[in-house]
């Protein structure tokens, strides 16, 4: 049975939260098995920063903003948990994380996605279709 969000989000630029829920979201998001990845290093390492979305029961969103340390900051990992879906979540989340990008002197936010999510980042949030390339390295051979 799937609980329905009825209590306020709280929003956080570089938010706290535990690597067992990050992983429990990340699961539940990308449809997988619960991992034992280390978010918390990960991001701190990598990251300008990402946007935590809590309620009163707990980790409800997030979105990781890795950067290139100069003006290219990128949307990676846009997670809303079900029960926190269609209350327009994710799309703040995105917004958080543009605006912190902005502040921090970035010019650019960059995402890729999947086609079933074009209404999303297109319509929602702002993203204008550019030309992008991309290589799949898993099980791919030398290019050269």
């Amino acid at each position: 049975m799937i609980r329905k969000l009825t209590q306020m989000i709280d929003y956080s630029w570089r938010g706290s939260f535990t690597n067992a829920e990050l992983n429990a979201l990340h699961a539940e998001g990308f449809d997988h098995r619960i991992l034992d990845d280390d978010w918390v290093a990960q991001v701190s390492q990598h990251s300008l920063g990402w946007v935590c979305a809590r309620d009163e029961e707990g980790l409800v969103g997030f979105v990781n903003v890795p950067w290139d340390g100069g003006v290219h900051a990128f949307i990676l990992d846009t997670l809303v948990t079900e029960r926190a879906q269609h209350h327009r979540v994710g799309t703040r989340l995105v917004a958080i994380a543009a605006d912190e990008a902005r502040a921090a002197g970035c010019e650019w936010l960059h995402v890729d996605f999947e086609d079933h999510l074009r209404p999303f980042y297109f319509g929602r949030c702002g993203f204008t279709p550019t030309n992008a390339g991309l290589i799949p390295l898993a099980g791919a051979g030398s290019l050269a």
